[in-house]
């Protein structure tokens, strides 16, 4: 088992009071799997993988990467490891460069480590990014934005990456070459998991629906 969470439980406040969004929560996640998680607007999806990436600090329950718990690692460093994507990805200001090595800036990952044109630009070029390093990331359609965050998060290579509607919004081509990169992670030895409002495609081994603050397996 490459990541196995257990019991977990996100409590929140409402307008009529506290309210558990999660409630015992179980999902495992084998090595090269990718499972899709769905379930009505508001049910929770979201705060599971907040709560997968250790973002809520209020979250109950168990989590292991590898076989190591969550408790003998800094938060800090489990992010880097088992890796969020939200969904409106941040794109900062300056060039594509700047906004890939954004990880390395930010000092998540050892300044040392910090990929070379030599290793950005033909990541670009296998994700069909046909795009200057130095171009002004702000003028990026919302399809090059959506790949140049997830390869950033790729780059940085996470073994987990959590990934909240990858592919909403997209254009066609936009959103098979996201499927393209997260089918590359998994065959490569990752895991995802991926909340999804899209029908059901080929990548997902399973599916889950969360409602009520419970996960059941509904298939593939």
């Amino acid at each position: 088992m490459l990541f196995d969470a257990r019991g977990i439980t996100v409590t929140l406040p409402g307008d009529a009071g506290p309210c558990r969004v999660l409630d015992g929560v179980d999902l495992g996640l084998a090595v090269r799997e990718i499972v899709d998680v769905v379930g009505p607007s508001g049910s929770g999806k979201t705060t599971l993988l907040r709560a997968l990436a250790r973002l809520l600090p209020g979250a109950t329950g168990t989590l292991t990467l590898a076989g190591e718990p969550a408790e003998s690692v800094e938060p800090h460093v489990w992010r880097t490891r088992v890796t969020l994507l939200p969904q409106r990805a941040a794109i900062v200001g300056g060039t594509v460069r700047d906004n890939l090595l954004l990880p390395w800036r930010l000092m998540v990952r050892a300044p040392g480590d910090t990929p070379a044109d030599s290793v950005l630009r033909p990541a670009l070029d296998n994700v069909g990014l046909d795009v200057d390093l130095d171009r002004d990331a702000s003028r990026l359609s919302v399809g090059q934005a959506a790949r140049v965050a997830l390869l950033r998060v790729l780059l940085a290579r996470p073994r987990v990456l959590l990934l909240d509607e990858p592919d909403a919004s997209l254009d066609p081509a936009s959103a098979e070459q996201v499927r393209g990169m997260t089918r590359a992670f998994a065959e490569d030895g990752g895991g995802v998991v991926r909340v999804r409002h899209q029908p059901s495609d080929d990548l997902a081994s399973r599916r889950f629906r969360l409602e009520g603050g419970r996960l059941a397996e509904v298939g593939a």
